[in-house]
């Protein structure tokens, strides 16, 4: 097992830095009435991921880092949903649909595993 220095070694980080890279391209294509609803929502809530992950790594406490991994959580369902509505308007492909989902149920077993192990932890 290889050990852990920094956020970027955790591979769920790696994972969301990837869906944020497939969330800005996949907007590419969305209408351009969509740049401040839609489009706006999946990237700032993609970003949110990573960007939570990191935040909390870099905290004092393991309470801390559990609700910053919490919040991330929170974004990735917001994004499953944010997907569905896309779908739902037309604005995907059922193949970029069905990957995107798939990418955010890794990274929810990834999330939701590594909370279980902070919460084992600080119990």
């Amino acid at each position: 097992m290889t050990q852990i220095k920094s956020f970027r070694d955790l591979l769920v980080w790696q994972k969301s830095m990837n869906l944020v890279t497939d969330i800005y391209q996949l907007t590419r294509n969305f209408p351009q009435a969509e740049m401040f609803g839609l489009t706006s929502q999946l990237r700032r809530a993609s970003i949110s991921i990573p960007s939570n992950i990191a935040e909390g790594y870099g905290r004092n406490t393991s309470k801390d880092y559990l609700r910053y991994l919490q919040i991330a959580l929170g974004s990735l369902y917001e994004i499953q949903t944010q997907l569905e509505i896309a779908s739902n308007l037309h604005f995907l492909e059922i193949f970029d649909f069905n990957k995107m989902i798939s990418l955010c149920l890794e990274i929810e077993r990834m999330l939701t595993s590594l909370i279980a192990k902070i919460k084992a932890k600080i119990a």
